[in-house]
This record gives structure tokens, sequence and C-alpha cells, in this order.
């Protein structure tokens, strides 16, 4: 069995199973786990901007071109088809989720109808957990380990029913504004209010299972949240730092709650939350443990750390 997985998230679930040895060409943003570091690259970014508001620009142009002109190849990636002929897949993994996160499904089909035998393509749509769990199965059906993804997403369901529990469904959570996007505002969507939900929040500005949408300033504000989680799209928190001045150089910033109770944080949306895999549950411990002040429940090393600490000021040691 040769796979090919065009999809971070999609790599992840199959490393998860034991499936590793089987990947034989993967995307330019597949890096985890780091031992698939040697794996050929099939994808690249075709984006060049630096900066949210830069990204989110040629985006929208990107996107707005394709819809102009269906037969143009706007792709926000470019896919090697040369590479991933050579390589021979039985099966290729990749989604139709959301065509600014990855290639999109019609360019791989496209380039998996020229090739002989033609391989299997398996496209991941996930919008919850539940979502997520029955592509760890599908995922593992594909590529012949039918059972060890079960045995996978068994241990995955118990962890979050661990972290749901210390949610007291008598008690109104905290209100949690998860930005997804800085500039412009961008509110989480998909299966993050469904996480929040379930460690004892609440999410009022987006509904579980619906889109990330573009929020305005005025609307956070009305929504005056007790806590901020800032995870932008495929940034590391480094990123997120040098990026942070577009929120708190802002007049309404200092007004919010959570800003004023230092109860903002930033978390790595490279790694968690973003991706619709395993570590989804990972980072539904952490907002358990973060929200019910349990933690115990937060996993080792999870990447977070306070919007706002010494080593960020000028002239700090």
């Amino acid at each position: 069995m040769r796979v090919v997985s065009l999809l971070p998230s999609a790599t992840e679930l199959l490393a998860a199973i034991g499936g590793e040895h089987l990947l034989v060409g993967r995307s330019h943003e597949c890096d985890w786990p780091p031992t698939l570091a040697d794996r050929p690259v099939l994808t690249g970014q075709r984006t060049t901007a630096t900066t949210s508001a830069e990204i989110d620009r040629q985006v929208r142009e990107a996107l707005q071109s394709k819809s102009e002109d269906a037969g143009a190849d706007q792709s926000l990636y470019h896919l090697d088809a040369d590479l991933l002929r050579d390589l021979k897949p039985d099966v290729i993994l990749t989604q139709d989720l959301c065509e600014v996160c990855s290639i999109d499904l019609n360019t791989v089909r496209g380039i998996a109808a020229t090739m002989k035998p033609e391989p299997v393509i398996v496209s991941l749509n996930p919008k919850s957990l539940d979502d997520l769990f029955d592509d760890l199965l599908q995922v593992g059906e594909a590529v012949g380990m039918p059972d060890e993804a079960h045995e996978t997403m068994l241990a995955l369901r118990e962890r979050m029913w661990v972290a749901r529990e210390h949610a007291n469904a008598y008690v109104e959570g905290p209100e949690i504004a998860f930005l997804e996007w800085m500039d412009p505002l961008f509110i989480g969507g998909h299966w993050t209010p469904q996480l929040i939900e379930y460690a004892g929040g609440r999410h009022s500005l987006n509904a579980p299972g619906s889109k990330s949408r573009q929020i305005s300033a005025e609307e956070l504000l009305a929504l005056m949240p007790d806590r901020v989680v800032i995870c932008p799209c495929g940034y590391d928190i480094k990123q997120t730092v040098r990026e942070l001045n577009t929120l708190t150089e802002q007049r309404w910033w200092k007004l919010l709650p959570a800003v004023q109770d230092d109860q903002v944080v930033i978390v790595d949306g490279n790694q968690m939350f973003n991706r619709p895999g395993p570590r989804l549950i990972d980072a539904l411990e952490w907002l358990s443990g973060w929200i019910n002040d349990r933690p115990e429940l937060i996993p080792l090393d999870f990447p977070v750390r306070p919007a706002t600490q010494r080593s960020d000021l000028p002239n700090s040691p």
C-alpha cells in the first residue's frame, strides 16, 4: 500500500493508527509527526504575503478570480503532477472542506484521472468531532488498517469524555471569543464552537458546524467575552506575537473584559485547533483544563502562552 497525503490532518490520522510507514508523499504543510520530514513534498504555496492583512487580500483576490473564470487556474497551491504520477500511490488523502487550507479536490481528481492505475481518492470534510472519528475509520479502511483505526478511535473518544466530564452543565460557562484570524477579525467555526461547549464555555458568535466567519470589532465588543483565544490558522506562536499589535493597538481592545482580567492567550494555530486530526483532543483537554481550572487535564507542552508577558515589552531582559 502506497499513500500520498495532501492534507496535514489526514497525515496525522494516518500516523495515529500506525500507518506512517505507508506514506510515500506529503503536502508542504504535513509537518507532524516530525519523523515524516524525509517524505517527498508535492505541494507549494502560491501566495507570497507575510502579514495577516496581505494574506487575506491575496486569498480573496484568488478566490474572486476563480469564481469569475472557472477555467482559470487560480488555486492557492501548486501540485506537482509529475511527482505524484512517479510516486504511484494506491490512495490519495485530500479534502474538499476549505479551498484556502489545502489543494482543491478537483485539481487532485484531474491529475488522478490520468494515472494508471487510478488511485483511490479519500476526501475528508469534517465539521465536528464525530466527523473526525468517522474520518479516522475511513482512513483506516482505505489503507487496510481498519482494526488499528477502530482502536485509535476508541482511545480518542475515551479522552474526549474524560475532558467533557469536568464541565458543569448546570453553570453558565465563560463567554469565549476564539479568534482564528486577526486582520481582519475571523471567529472560529466548524468543530471549534463544539470544543468550547464541550469544555464548559460559550461561543455565541458562531454555532457548531458553521464555517469560520469574519466579524466586526463592534460584534466582538458587544459579546464582552470573558476570555479570548488568539489562534490564527496556520500561525505559530511567534508569528502571532509578531502581529499582535493589530489587536492590541486598537482603541476597543482594552475595553474587552478578557483583556482587563488578563484572560487572553495565544495558541499555536499551526498545531492545534485548526487541523481536524487527533490533536483536536489535545485542544479539548487544554480547553477543559483552562476553563475549569483543572491543570492536570492539560497535555504536557501544550503550545499556549499569555498574550502579554514581560518578554514582549520594549527593553525587557
